[in-house]
């Protein structure tokens, strides 16, 4: 299974049924997607606890009573992996959304990638 699509999904639908937090799995790739998150301000907070199996508990945000995340797709899957060029990044949603990649600069939004010139796998879209 996809550990990526499964988060997203989580947060999701945890933010429709108006929930405060939801407990997940921890690994470095979710850690570095959710600070991204959070620095965009999709999410308010997340906090990694240790054990044997780490989880990570992530704070959900609103705006005025609607969940900050309505909506989010995968574009890379694991059968298929899309990747692109700096040239060919552009903005999702008129600017409302955000698409999210990995590149060799780590876990960046499409702006931030456009701002480092660099491209990279595209993970998923948000909004």
């Amino acid at each position: 299974m996809d550990q990526i699509a499964n988060m997203l999904i989580a947060i999701k639908n945890g933010g429709l049924v108006k929930k405060t937090t939801v407990t997940l799995p921890s690994s470095k790739m979710k850690c570095a997607i959710l600070e991204l998150l959070k620095q965009e301000e999709y999410i308010k907070t997340y906090k990694v606890t240790e054990g044997v199996k780490p989880t990570v508990e992530i704070v959900l945000a609103y705006k005025k009573d609607t969940p900050r995340i309505t909506g989010v797709s995968r574009v890379s899957k694991q059968s298929k992996r899309i990747y692109t060029g700096v040239k060919k990044i552009t903005p999702f949603k008129y600017g409302h959304g955000m698409t999210v990649l990995s590149t060799p600069k780590g876990i960046l939004s499409d702006k931030q990638a456009r701002k480092e010139l660099v491209g990279g796998e595209l993970l998923f879209t948000i909004w």
